[in-house]
């Protein structure tokens, strides 16, 4: 069993930058892919970025390419997830997610089992 809590959500300017915690409990951390995902009011959950068990493997969604940047640290259990020059539509609850069922970085959302509760990220204009 894996339990995921994230932190370092908050309000910041457009341009700005916020980074993500992911912090997980349970001893199999290492061997699972992570995901980030991101759910703005009235839209669907929508991937954000992946990293596999070894961090060798990412992928990203086209809207934070260049922007956004997902990284681990095993030894400490914890996932990051660096974003910088935000944009208002990166409005959103963030969520982090691990897959015990999928190899590589996946991206879709069905691939993940364990889901933290969420962080909000709110960018202002």
């Amino acid at each position: 069993q894996v339990h995921l809590v994230e932190s370092g959500g908050g309000l910041v300017q457009a341009g700005g930058s916020l980074r993500l915690s992911c912090a997980a409990s349970g001893r199999t951390f290492s061997s699972y892919a992570m995901g980030w995902f991101r759910q703005a009011p009235g839209k669907e959950r929508e991937f954000v970025t992946a990293i596999n068990w070894s961090g060798r493997s990412t992928g990203y969604a086209d809207s934070v390419k260049g922007r956004f940047t997902i990284s681990r640290d095993n030894a400490k259990k914890t996932g990051y997830l660096q974003m910088n020059s935000l944009k208002p539509e990166d409005t959103a609850v963030y969520y982090c997610a691990m897959s015990s069922i999928a190899a590589g970085a996946p991206i879709a959302s069905a691939a993940y089992n364990y889901w933290g509760q969420g962080t909000q990220v709110t960018v202002s204009s």
